[in-house]
């Protein structure tokens, strides 16, 4: 039994690193919370409370991300052989439950509001300053879902999906607000909330769904599963068959795992000088692979696998 890991990520000195990122989301956050804050109390609508209220998860989400995506860039330790890459994914399941939470207490207002509704205030600064911190959200929401994909960090990708979501709230409330204020019809601003507090909760369970995945050693998507079959087929001459691949995601880190038949006259040299081709095209084309070879004799042969030719 043989195994190789490759700890280091694709070198993009001009890049943000993971823990950089998830350090400015927390500043990101802060800054739209206090602007849709401030949007809020110059308009007292409910709308805009939810629209806050989601903001006030995303730095709880941004700061327990920071945590976790420092925690899984760990190395590998005795404890810990295989690394600390899962950690992520339990950051984007409490964010998600978060998410979720948020929902329901903007669902509480939103139906106190429908029972008791009260006139809203036009104020045209309010609405600018939610529309500024929506497109805030806009930019930022496409860096982490951009570079969480680049990255492989379920962390980033989570606080991404959360803030689009986020924006395509912003955008429905201040188009429901502007007819508000314009009917004079006080109903749409509950409504309103109603709809973002429904919107959230999908949102919220989308990530906790995509995260357990990973912590119940989801496979690698197919097009990695695909692609690394194809390194193999392409890199393993000299051996009979390759069966058994399996793969798993953590993180940032991608696992494989493999058995390969070789002829039973092969010494061992030669066998691992297979091996390390293989291994070496591989990281080359995942860098954050871990590869694991398990050497058979020919009598080991499958009717299933990857044939090879000598």
């Amino acid at each position: 039994m043989r195994q190789k890991n490759a700890q280091k990520g694709p070198q993009m000195p001009k890049r943000l690193t993971a823990e950089q990122l998830a350090t400015a989301s927390i500043a990101v956050a802060l800054l739209v919370l206090a602007a849709k804050a401030l949007a809020w109390w110059l308009t007292g609508s409910i709308a805009l409370f939810s629209d806050a209220m989601e903001s006030l998860v995303n730095i709880g989400g941004a700061i327990i991300a920071w945590f976790a995506v420092r925690y899984a860039n760990r190395p590998a330790d005795a404890g810990h052989p295989f690394g600390h890459h899962k950690a992520e994914y339990f950051s984007a399941v409490v964010e998600g439950i978060m998410i979720i939470v948020a929902a329901l207490l903007i669902l509480q207002e939103a139906v106190s509001a429908l029972v008791a509704p009260t006139p809203l205030v036009w104020n045209t600064a309010g609405l600018w300053v939610n529309a500024a911190a929506m497109v805030i959200n806009l930019f930022w929401a496409r860096v982490l879902i951009a570079r969480g994909a680049a990255l492989k960090s379920p962390a980033l990708a989570a606080g991404g999906r959360h803030l689009m979501s986020d924006v395509w709230t912003s955008a429905g409330v201040l188009v429901g607000l502007i007819l508000a204020m314009g009917t004079g019809w006080p109903l749409l601003d509950p409504i309103l909330a109603l709809l973002v507090a429904v919107n959230i909760l999908r949102e919220g369970y989308l990530v906790v769904a995509s995260s357990v995945g990973g912590l119940m050693d989801q496979a690698a998507p197919q097009n990695e599963r695909d692609e690394i079959a194809a390194i193999i087929h392409r890199t393993a001459q000299g051996a009979l068959q390759v069966h058994g691949l399996k793969t798993r995601r953590a993180g940032q880190a991608v696992f494989v795992e493999f058995h390969m038949v070789v002829a039973g006259d092969m010494t061992v040299r030669a066998s691992h000088a297979i091996c390390d081709r293989i291994e070496e095209a591989i990281r080359a084309s995942l860098s954050t692979a871990q590869v694991t070879i398990h050497v058979e004799p020919e009598h080991k042969l499958e009717d299933s696998g990857i044939q090879l030719g000598q």
